[in-house]
């Protein structure tokens, strides 16, 4: 339900807001704790602090906003490593998929493919530094909602559970 309420704040607004990611945070380490004792605690804080951590990645290069960042801390503190690691899978793809279509819509495929080829270039030479003109600071980036793609994998992987029971 976190994922779905962060990806319609992310279409209509463009942000997430802190009050939900920081309380489903809370909320998903008190059912862990509740349904799994420490272990289901501890599983899911390890599954925050990897989906939080990969994130935060992205976040240091301006690829990604924070609220990703934190709304993936907070799905991975509800679902736990092992289903993170799915939700992480799923959303990727979808990012793709979403990136792809924004990218058609917009008609700029030969721009991002040039963009994806400085910043392959960019990192390459200099680490993991923010590129100076491609990433989210500059207004001319197109800006994805990827709370869609979060809630994608999630919705996923979620079902998937549900149906093997």
């Amino acid at each position: 339900m976190c994922a779905l309420a962060a990806a319609a704040w992310d279409l209509l607004r463009g942000r997430i807001p802190n009050q939900l990611t920081y309380g489903a945070i809370i909320l998903g380490l008190a059912v862990r704790a509740y349904v799994g004792g420490w272990r289901g605690t501890l599983d899911g804080f390890l599954g925050g602090l990897l989906g939080g951590g990969i994130f935060l990645i992205f976040f240091l290069v301006r690829g990604m906003g924070a609220g990703d960042v934190k709304l993936m801390t907070a799905v991975g503190c509800l679902a736990g490593v092992q289903q993170l690691l799915v939700i992480m899978l799923v959303s990727a793809l979808a990012g793709g998929v979403l990136a792809l279509g924004y990218m058609f819509f917009h008609r700029r495929g030969a721009r991002t493919v040039r963009n994806l080829g400085a910043l392959l270039r960019y990192h390459l030479a200099f680490g993991l530094r923010p590129h100076p003109e491609i990433s989210l600071q500059n207004p001319e980036v197109i800006r994805i909602p990827y709370a869609v793609a979060i809630a994608a994998g999630t919705l996923y992987a979620f079902g998937a559970m549900l149906l093997r029971g």
